[in-house]
């Protein structure tokens, strides 16, 4: 599958990666990789996670099967409607914590052999694919933000722009110095499940990329400093 490279645009003085712009977001880049020796793979998601419907979308695409397990909700999340609508199979988990969401997984895997997708697809495939979108944009940044739940997309930057001054947002768990690649770290003031209240000048999901942007744009320094949109809104 061959998808361009990023489109940067500048909003508010930052120039912004808008991989909004392509179906699925930054994680296609990599998610389609999985399903080179694989007819379904299976991932424990968040319920506002990504990754689900960039899978989703990449199944479709391919013309295989994702299989998603989340956290039970009484009105599903959009992601997960999003999933589902671009033909995902998705299994609700009660109750509902990570821990529990990820043993299904296992064991729907274990039974039926479908590949199971690393937590935050953090895999050496993803960290090269970032790193050479990054590059294909042909921009020199003097300083680099991103939202960061695994550290995948600020370790793929950080191959791409070591010389860089590197900043994510925390928007998950507590993150150290090497799963960033020693970026320095910024923690959002909403839990991973709250929505961010400011709206970026471009779709962004609210569960992460706009809590970096609001960072950003109020502590970025001087030069040439990129954000990365990694996707927008679920839309059902």
């Amino acid at each position: 599958m061959n998808l361009p490279p990023p489109t940067v645009i500048e909003h508010d003085g930052i120039h912004v990666v808008r991989d909004d712009l392509i179906e699925g977001g930054t994680k296609v880049r990599y998610l389609v990789h999985l399903f080179d020796d694989a007819e379904e793979v299976v991932y424990a998601t968040p319920a506002e996670g990504g990754a689900q419907t960039a899978l989703a979308w990449a199944a479709r695409e391919l013309g295989k099967k994702a299989t998603l397990f989340v956290a039970k909700r009484k009105q599903p999340h959009p992601r997960a409607l999003m999933a589902k609508a671009l033909g995902a199979t998705v299994w609700q988990v009660s109750p509902g914590y990570l821990t529990v969401v990820q043993a299904r997984a296992r064991e729907y895997c274990e039974a039926t052999g479908a590949m199971l997708a690393p937590f935050g697809v953090d895999m050496p495939e993803a960290i090269d694919a970032i790193a050479t979108a990054a590059r294909s944009t042909g921009v020199e940044p003097d300083e680099v933000w991103c939202a960061s739940g695994s550290g995948v997309l600020a370790r793929g930057l950080a191959k791409a722009w070591p010389n860089a001054r590197r900043h994510v947002v925390q928007v998950g768990r507590e993150l150290s110095a090497a799963d960033v690649a020693g970026a320095t770290i910024h923690v959002s003031a909403y839990e991973f499940g709250q929505a961010c209240k400011a709206r970026p000048p471009f779709p962004s999901d609210p569960h992460y990329d706009a809590k970096a942007w609001e960072i950003a744009k109020a502590r970025r320094g001087p030069g040439l400093v990129v954000a990365w949109n990694v996707t927008g809104p679920a839309l059902v």
